[in-house]
């Protein structure tokens, strides 16, 4: 009978940030795959954990993946942890979850402590709705466009950012999304914790005093404003869609979305008329 693989998400800095499940899981799996074998010895020693240990990271996954979906169909029952947070959260681990679906081996996400969701509950900004972008990307010009293509989006941005490089994502940010409030998370829950909040050009400036720029850093933009709703009447629109060949419920969302509606105002709209 094949085995489990657990996906059991890890203390983002302070090592008290872990679930009673979590550790049991750590202490009873016949291996832990880890992105790097020192730091989740670090958190196995705090609990007193001693199960083998395997690294499993960005440069040997896709060898590694076969690997660990062989002995999990031979029975054996495995926990993929990343160095902090979720697994494959801008971590690896997707070819070997992908792989292990596939196989028909079971996968159970164990939760725990994420640094984009601590950071956004915590920022101050809002939570009814979010684009979480993972890392932005290194070079500046792919970085504008990722930044571009969200102008319009009416949702809070969520980020992670390097800190060699927030500096300069700063200052994309307020060339193109312009004075939108602005959060960024250092150091969540460790010993120097720290959220700064303003604009992107307020927020730049404090940093920019600083000899250096340290610890991991989740970067928040709030919502951009929703697309003007046009004058005509909705049901012209959406028949406008569907005359171009758009399904009629999709073309509903489509309109929904344009004008910054759900898709249920647009129903329920159309019915009234």
């Amino acid at each position: 009978m094949a085995g489990t693989l657990y996906l059991v998400a890890t203390p983002i800095g302070n090592l008290e940030d872990i679930t009673y499940r979590a550790v049991r899981v750590l202490g009873e799996v016949d291996l832990i795959a880890c992105e790097d074998t020192r730091q989740t010895r670090k958190l196995l020693d705090r609990y007193g954990i001693h199960r083998p240990m395997e690294s499993y990271h960005e440069h040997n996954e896709r060898a590694r993946a076969g690997e660990l979906v062989a002995r999990l169909r031979e029975g054996a029952s495995i926990a993929l942890v990343s160095d902090a947070g979720v697994p494959l959260v801008s971590d690896p681990g997707y070819r070997l979850v992908a792989s292990a679906v596939e196989a028909g081996i079971v996968v159970q996400p164990v939760p725990g402590p994420s640094a984009a969701l601590s950071a956004l509950s915590a920022s101050g900004l809002p939570t009814d709705c979010f684009y979480f972008g993972g890392f932005l990307p290194s070079k500046r010009t792919q970085r504008r466009k990722v930044l571009e293509a969200l102008a319009a989006e009416p949702a809070t941005l969520v980020f992670y950012e390097t800190p060699h490089r927030i500096l300069e994502a700063l200052a994309d940010v307020e060339e193109i999304l312009g004075a939108r409030p602005v959060v960024v998370a250092r150091e969540m829950t460790k010993i120097h914790e720290e959220f700064l909040r303003g604009t992107a050009g307020e927020v730049r400036r404090v940093l920019e005093e600083r000899a250096v720029v340290k610890g991991e850093i989740t970067l928040l933009v709030g919502k951009g404003e929703a697309p003007p709703a046009e004058e005509r009447p909705l049901e012209e629109e959406v028949a406008e869609c569907v005359r171009q060949g758009t399904p009629r419920m999709d073309a509903i969302k489509m309109v929904a979305k344009r004008r910054g509606l759900s898709k249920r105002e647009v129903y329920q709209a159309l019915l009234e008329r």
